[in-house]
This record gives structure tokens, C-alpha cells and sequence, in this order.
């Protein structure tokens, strides 16, 4: 299967057309896609999503390790849960099932599914993942990656 994505007219306020070629071996097709057209702008990402299998575990990792705050405004969902203040994003902690393996996954959580939080310090971060025993991958940027407890992805990023 071949896809190409091109944009073919950028008017440097957000509005672009965007030609998306789709083909096989037996021929393709392209359709240009104007963005124009549609009547709402991504402004922001507004949460990301962990399942968990124990959530006073993920608690104690994401608020006791961590530092973060859990959100009361949580309405009664049919499993257990809890929202967690990030700046103006969160993060929704899910104990529900979870499809994806926790084991056999790549040591480094940057080459695999993952979430990117923001941080002022990294080096305070490592310090309290060395503490706490928790593995951790340095990259130049800097930034640092490691896993929760049910083998989540997390990047902290300095900014």
C-alpha cells in the first residue's frame, strides 16, 4: 500500500490544502483534502490515557512520586479512575483491563508508545526516579524516559 501526504497551498494562517495520494498495485487515487473547510482548530491536546491494573498504585506512583493532584470533577464512569492535573492538560488514570502486553515491550519507553509532559527540571526528576528505583533513559535534549508501573510510556521533557 502506498499513501503520500502533500501539502500543495499554505497560506501561513493555519489553512492549508493538502493532496493525499492512496494507491496499491493496482493503481491509485489522490484526493485533495482543503482544511479550510472545516469549521474548528486544534488548540491544544487536553488529556492522555493510562490503564492501570491497581489505581492505588498508580496513585502512589503519579501523585506520591510524581507530585501531581488528582481533579475531583471526575464523573462516575463504570470503572475506577481518576483525572490528574497536568498545567491545563491531565492525565486520565483508567483501571479497566488492559489490551496492550506490559511485558516484552522496548526497554526504552522513547521507542514506544508514549505520553510527553512537561517539565522545569529534569535533573529533579532523576533524582526522585533513582530514589524511588525506577530504570530511566537520558536523552540529549534533555529529556528523560521511563515506564509507570503498568508499563506506560512516560517522556519528561525540560522546558
Amino acid at each position: 500500500m502506498l499513501t503520500k501526504t502533500e501539502v500543495v497551498e499554505d497560506d501561513g494562517e493555519g489553512n492549508v490544502a493538502i493532496n493525499h495520494t492512496v494507491g496499491n498495485s493496482e493503481g491509485q487515487t489522490t484526493e485533495t483534502l482543503d482544511t479550510e473547510k472545516y469549521s474548528f482548530q486544534f488548540t491544544g491536546l487536553n488529556h492522555v490515557a493510562f490503564c492501570c491494573e491497581s489505581l492505588e498504585r498508580s496513585l502512589e506512583f503519579y501523585c506520591g512520586l510524581l507530585g501531581l493532584k488528582t481533579n475531583v470533577d471526575r464523573p462516575d464512569l463504570p470503572y475506577r479512575g481518576a483525572w490528574l492535573f497536568l498545567g491545563a492538560e491531565g492525565i486520565h488514570i483508567m483501571e479497566v483491563p488492559n489490551p496492550d502486553p506490559v511485558k516484552g515491550r522496548p526497554a526504552n519507553g522513547g521507542s514506544d508508545r508514549h505520553a510527553c509532559l512537561n517539565v522545569t527540571n529534569v535533573d529533579h526528576l532523576k533524582t526522585a526516579l533513582e530514589k524511588a528505583g525506577i530504570e530511566y533513559q537520558l536523552s540529549p535534549v534533555p529529556s528523560i524516559f521511563f515506564r509507570d508501573p503498568d508499563g506506560n510510556g512516560i517522556e519528561i521533557i525540560e522546558v
